[in-house]
């Protein structure tokens, strides 16, 4: 399923952007957040899911908020944190903080409880929360968190999340890839697209260009139909990429 309303068309290629301030928002006080697809009361027809990517949302937490222990299942989730540091707890007796540079994965699997607060009573948490589709159903819960370095993604694709698990990343169960990168004025990454793969790159902070066109801080697109992705940094920018089956 593809999504957004602003494809950008050149010959076969495909690249369909979908601007930050088109994405939905709620805002409960303790929470902002922006769903770049359908979430909770926020719903979009054309926007339920790009391929296996079902969740993007883009939640800042004000001090002491947070999530108090709610269930999920068959769902692989990935929390990216931006700024501030997260408190995690599940049913499978991990506890952790989420701090920048951490990827947290957890596989609901057959089920899991967890809560998610804000690990500072004062100071604000920036994260981004990933859900992914697994390759199937019922699978027993698991958890993993990883650190990767500003340095490791300065200028460069950092893979942090793979089927595989190769260098170093978190083994997800899903035939899906998540890079991350951190781009200066003018430098440039390239990430080549296999026959029949798609990708969806989310600006997290900062501006860059996306095979030549513009995007923002929180601005995301879905990529369909093109043989790669070229990012080039216009500011300082964080940028995640996905490479999708």
């Amino acid at each position: 399923m593809t999504i957004g309303m602003r494809p950008v068309l050149g010959g076969l290629d495909m690249i369909t952007i979908r601007k930050s301030g088109e994405r939905g928002r709620a805002n409960h006080g303790w929470l902002d957040t922006h769903f770049t697809f359908s979430f909770a009361d926020y719903f979009d027809p054309e926007h339920v899911q790009f391929r296996t990517l079902r969740v993007m949302n883009d939640d800042r937490v004000a001090g002491g908020g947070g999530f108090p222990p709610h269930p999920h299942r068959d769902m692989e989730i990935v929390t990216y944190v931006l700024e501030g540091a997260l408190q995690h707890q599940d049913s499978m007796g991990n506890g952790s903080v989420i701090k920048p540079g951490d990827i947290q994965y957890m596989s609901a699997g057959s089920g899991v409880t967890h809560s998610e607060f804000n690990a500072s009573k004062t100071e604000p948490v920036h994260l981004y929360q990933i859900w992914m589709m697994p390759d199937r159903r019922g699978y027993k819960p698991a958890y993993d968190q990883k650190n990767f370095s500003e340095a490791e993604k300065r200028g460069q694709l950092r893979l942090l999340a793979s089927p595989d698990g190769r260098d170093g990343s978190v083994k997800i169960r899903q035939n899906n890839e998540l890079y991350a990168t951190v781009l200066g004025a003018g430098e440039q990454v390239k990430h080549a697209l296999k026959p029949e793969r798609h990708a969806y790159v989310q600006v997290a902070r900062g501006s860059v260009k996306l095979n030549g066109k513009p995007l923002g801080t929180g601005d995301g697109a879905a990529i369909s139909a093109e043989k790669s992705v070229e990012l080039t940094g216009i500011d300082n920018a964080e940028v995640l990429l996905f490479d999708l089956a």
